[in-house]
């Protein structure tokens, strides 16, 4: 799978972010064709404190040209600009990552 991520550094207005995310960012994203899973993270905090990130958001699709397409579309470009001044005003970080999964059990394994 293929997937664009976001993060949102914290902010002094969490609800001016809030509101941003919950009636901008999450309709657009949840309408980009070929979206296979959309995956949201509250982030509470981190080892040794308060994580200065606030929010994650991965966009998974099938491959990276069904991502690219996805981001192409009109809710793709509309969603890009929405992101850009908050990328220009450093409050996000977005990336594109070629992602994997496994499905073990881990925990308290003997051999």
């Amino acid at each position: 799978m293929f997937k664009f991520a976001v993060l949102y550094y914290r902010v002094d207005d969490e609800t001016a972010l809030e509101e941003f995310f919950t009636t901008t960012h999450l309709p657009l994203v949840e309408s980009l064709p070929g979206l296979r899973r959309l995956e949201i993270s509250r982030i509470t905090g981190q080892p040794f404190g308060r994580s200065r990130f606030y929010l994650e958001v991965e966009a998974y699709f099938d491959n990276e040209i069904a991502m690219r397409e996805g981001l192409l579309s009109r809710p793709g470009l509309a969603m890009m600009d929405a992101l850009r001044p908050w990328s220009e005003n450093k409050l996000i970080s977005w990336f594109y990552a070629d992602s994997f999964a496994e499905d073990k059990e881990w925990a308290d394994e003997e051999e």
